[in-house]
């Protein structure tokens, strides 16, 4: 199928919720909150000022969006998708992860190369996490870990969500500049995808 959604602003980040059959979409100023099953528009997250990313916190029943020009996340209500507060982060809020196990939330802030680590039930900041390299996308594997791509350095990096520590660090190379990120958590394997042309595979 085939949904035409229009609006105003450029995308960024398509985000599924698959428990909620949920579609959460980055359009400069907003989110779009999409029906992934009829395409139907359910409603909009407003005041969001640079919209990068979006992450879902369902048990706490809250969201979470990069606001990258003021540099800070936007916590709003799943059900009327309402702001409840901005959370301070840093520059260039990009991409943003939900870690379950650790029931945190973790941006990546790419120019300020770092991640900032948030409380979703509190809605507070905790810490502001120096990665070591420029951050694009993340995932969570489901244990604990976090990982993400550093685009001017060549690497992924690990995160700890408990301690809010970075662990290991290991290069992409030959593949350069690694923006994209899936996982396979059955083979415990990551895939970057690369402004270079290539996809690093790596066994986590």
């Amino acid at each position: 199928h085939t949904y035409e959604l229009g609006g105003a602003g450029r995308w960024d980040y398509v985000v599924p919720d698959p428990l909620s059959h949920r579609l959460y979409i980055a359009r400069e100023t907003r989110i779009m909150v999409v029906d992934e099953d009829t395409g139907k528009l359910l409603g909009e997250v407003a005041e969001v000022h640079g919209a990068h990313g979006t992450a879902v916190a369902a048990n706490n029943g809250r969201g979470f969006a990069t606001s990258s020009d003021d540099k800070s996340v936007v916590m709003f209500d799943l059900k009327n998708f309402k702001v409840l507060s901005r959370i301070p982060a840093a520059e260039d809020a990009d991409a943003i992860v939900f870690d379950k196990p650790s029931n945190r939330i973790f941006s990546l802030n790419g120019d300020a190369h770092s991640s900032t680590v948030i409380d979703p039930a509190a809605g507070r900041q905790i810490t502001n996490l120096a990665l070591g390299g420029k951050p694009e996308y993340g995932v969570s594997v489901g244990d604990g870990k976090v990982y993400a791509n550093l685009t001017d350095t060549n690497e992924i990096v690990e995160i700890d969500a408990r301690t809010a520590t970075v662990g290991r660090r290991w290069s992409t190379a030959p593949c350069k500049q690694p923006v994209s990120m899936a996982i396979d958590t059955i083979h415990h394997r990551l895939f970057s995808g690369c402004r270079s042309g290539l996809m690093a595979v790596s066994d986590y």
